[in-house]
């Protein structure tokens, strides 16, 4: 695993940033579909302090388990009262010269940037009142919850390299995505 100083790449790390609700992950689902079995591309597993739940397929960590792990991860965060991570594979492709895709967070793209020699960044939107949906489907959070969620609108440090406003299907936002990706990777 590679130090704390050190920046890791040759590949490229494609976060993909948005809203809570956005679809953030059905896209990556999506764009993973299409490029399945592609020997260039990898799709990170986030690791999250949460059980896992509708709409996200991530590794579930104990607090205590993170803690321990931190200085291990590629990138780690928390929001939301959760602790989020990208384990030290993401590193280890990366430095194998493979385009690596997340689910990431805005507030840690300077953090990202200053750890990724080659990082881009695709920002997922979506009305509030489609979000607002979204959130209630997923059944993880009370409504006042979801509010505050759909009140908070931290904007981005930085143009993205791609953005995508996700009203349509999950199947047009996901080849939109999976182009993106394998223009990066060629």
């Amino acid at each position: 695993m590679t130090g704390a100083a050190d920046v890791i790449g040759p590949g490229a790390l494609i976060l993909v940033v948005g809203p809570s609700g956005a679809g953030k992950d059905t896209l990556i689902d999506a764009a993973r579909a299409r490029l399945e079995g592609h020997p260039r591309i990898r799709f990170a597993r986030r690791l999250v302090t949460r059980p896992a739940g509708a709409g996200e397929a991530h590794g579930t960590l104990s607090p205590e388990e993170f803690a321990a792990l931190r200085p291990r991860f590629a990138l780690s965060w928390d929001a939301h009262g959760l602790s989020y991570a990208l384990g030290e594979e993401v590193a280890q492709w990366l430095l194998s010269g493979e385009t690596v895709i997340a689910n990431g967070s805005r507030a840690t793209l300077p953090l990202a940037r200053a750890r990724f020699s080659r990082l881009l960044v695709v920002h997922v939107t979506a009305p509030p009142e489609i979000r607002a949906r979204r959130l209630a489907a997923r059944g993880r959070e009370a409504e006042g919850d979801i509010l505050e969620r759909l009140s908070r609108a931290p904007a981005l440090d930085t143009v993205p390299d791609m953005e995508i406003e996700n009203v349509g299907t999950p199947e047009d936002g996901g080849r939109r995505l999976a182009d993106f990706i394998a223009r990066v990777t060629a």
